[in-house]
């Protein structure tokens, strides 16, 4: 069984993704800090990460230097999901910290963030 962590704190939008996510094949964990979510990263080691980047406790970007600082969290698989349109310098960190994605929530819709997610985790290719 693959598994997904998501972390958003935005709980209405986390509680929908935590659902639409999980399946038979999927497990999928939620938190709505990046505190909480690095603790459930490193005790679950998920296949996947999907990442808010403004969140309380503990910023996106702190996470992921936090994440990449552990040998198993270095090759994680991160997704981020945020508002932040057009802010280079957190973009720019987000790459460089190895995130394969990088979607603005107000872009995206939810059938093609699961066909994403279905082709990181099954290698699925999107339609």
């Amino acid at each position: 069984m693959k598994k997904v962590l998501i972390i958003e704190d935005e709980v209405p939008l986390l509680k929908i993704l935590t659902q639409e996510l999980s399946s038979k094949t999927t497990k999928t964990y939620g938190a709505s800090n990046g505190k909480e979510g690095l603790a459930i990263a490193f005790r679950e080691h998920p296949d996947l990460i999907l990442l808010d980047l403004l969140m309380p406790e503990m910023d996106g970007i702190t996470f992921l230097k936090k994440l990449r600082e552990d040998k198993w969290g270095k090759g994680a698989s991160v997704l981020i999901l945020t508002n932040l349109e057009g802010d280079v310098e957190k973009t720019l960190t987000a790459i460089e910290k190895g995130v394969f994605e990088f979607l603005v929530k107000t872009r995206w819709s939810l059938r093609n963030l699961k066909k994403m997610v279905e082709s990181k985790l099954y290698g699925k290719k999107p339609v």
